[in-house]
């Protein structure tokens, strides 16, 4: 089964060199043993908008959907053979990153 594994960050919070190597070897371990699908970070939350078009609204908010602390830095999809290695990796990849992160299962 896919799992989404998101990082939850505050957006002044730049990654260090040493999480950067403890990513890495996570990244690593993921691979090794086929449970690695993707991996991304991403731009700070300033950078995001939330874009509507529904009936052809072309609405752009030109801000990103949350005004919060807490946000998504990054994020890993894995493949995991059951829920409980998915959350091992949850907590193998919060540790590697020293980051929160939130798991959830995808269709």
């Amino acid at each position: 089964m896919k799992y989404l594994i998101s990082v939850i960050d505050h957006a002044e919070n730049p990654a260090t060199t040493a999480e950067m190597i403890e990513i890495d070897k996570f990244n690593n371990a993921l691979r090794a043993n086929d449970q690695w699908i993707f991996a991304w970070g991403l731009q700070p939350p300033n950078t995001a908008k939330v874009i509507d078009n529904r009936n052809d609204a072309n609405i752009s908010t030109g801000k990103p959907l949350f005004d919060t602390k807490e946000n998504f830095s990054g994020f890993w999809v894995i493949e995991a053979a059951s829920p409980e290695v998915a959350e091992s990796l949850a907590n193998a990849a919060s540790k590697a990153c020293n980051r929160k992160v939130e798991l959830r299962p995808m269709h």
